[in-house]
């Protein structure tokens, strides 16, 4: 694995001998592209129960509905940290992007939900339907990964390209037959539907991750606000695994959900900031499905050298036992 540059380097060794917790006279100001959901649950706990504040931190928010949003923003300037998925982050390694991915804080499957006129009971009866997905997002992957459990290719289905929000309008209008999706949006439209939708069993196709992504000039420039950041991280997914129903009633407020919908899918939460094989093994799924698909920026003809994007080095210090993956 890497190392930084001896910029970076030298810059992370300066701040860290700073203790994360400890106070400044003025907080640091820094902002965060979240996408606005539970897989977010670890960021929304660090903002909305103080965490981040009892680092030092004023962090400006700015709520998106997809990671790939998220991910634009900081790429663009708008924002310094990201949560996103694997998918927008594979996207932007192969168009060489100088991201650096710093931690993992979730993984949860994506899901189907189908009209109940729309006759879908098994994946196999996915054939001839139109189906939404969200295009460069986990949703994209999955709706292929999904297509091919079943036996099916997209040449079988009309796919639909739509943002989240735009789903459930589009199934109610019998736009579309299904949509593949996160989590509250699946929930949120089987509660507008009632028994005229259903949520296909698609369990286990496809996990998508959540992780922390900031660009590699702002690591090496903000070191001491990264560690400040992915401490504050830690403490929230501690009190998230010390009070669950809290938690869930946190998170379910933030994101608009009632909090006993959240509390019937909160085992499909997998909190933790960390880096191992989960978001190792995810982002070379992906990478190795783009490069299948044919969907990568021209010249690229091989899956990305993650060790160029992965920086494990703030969290290791950190807490070495939450950086797992093999590193060379």
């Amino acid at each position: 694995m890497r190392c930084l540059s001896l910029l970076a380097g030298a810059a992370l060794s300066a701040v860290f001998a700073f203790a994360p917790g400890a106070a400044s006279a003025e907080p640091i100001k820094t902002r965060l592209a979240q996408n606005l959901s539970p897989i977010s649950g670890v960021a929304i706990v660090a903002k909305r129960q103080g965490f981040f504040e009892s680092q030092g931190l004023d962090v400006a928010v700015s709520n998106f509905t997809s990671g790939k949003q998220a991910l634009d923003t900081v790429i663009g300037g708008g924002a310094d940290f990201a949560t996103t998925a694997e998918a927008p982050i594979t996207a932007a390694a192969m168009a060489g992007q100088p991201i650096a991915f710093l931690a993992g804080i979730n993984a949860s499957d994506v899901k189907t939900l189908t009209s109940a006129e729309a006759g879908v009971k098994t994946r196999a009866d996915l054939k001839g339907k139109r189906i939404a997905y969200t295009a460069g997002t986990g949703s994209e992957v999955y709706t292929m990964q999904l297509l091919k459990s079943a036996g099916l290719t997209k040449a079988d289905v009309t796919l639909v390209n739509l943002r989240p929000q735009e789903m459930l309008p589009a199934l109610l209008a019998g736009s579309i037959d299904a949509f593949d999706t996160w989590e509250p949006h699946v929930s949120n439209a089987k509660k507008a539907m009632g028994d005229k939708a259903a949520v296909l069993d698609t369990k286990g196709v496809y996990a998508e991750t959540f992780n922390i992504v900031v660009l590699q000039p702002y690591l090496a420039a903000n070191g001491e606000t990264v560690a400040k950041f992915l401490s504050a991280l830690i403490e929230a997914e501690g009190w998230i695994k010390a009070n669950p129903d809290a938690a869930a009633n946190v998170i379910a407020e933030a994101v608009g959900m009632k909090p006993e919908e959240l509390k019937a899918i909160w085992s499909d939460y997998a909190y933790q900031v960390a880096i191992g094989s989960r978001q190792l093994d995810a982002l070379k799924t992906h990478a190795e499905w783009r490069l299948e698909s044919k969907n990568h920026p021209p010249g690229v003809n091989a899956v990305p050298d993650f060790s160029k994007v992965i920086f494990p080095e703030p969290l290791k210090k950190l807490d070495a036992a939450r950086v797992t993956y093999p590193q060379s």
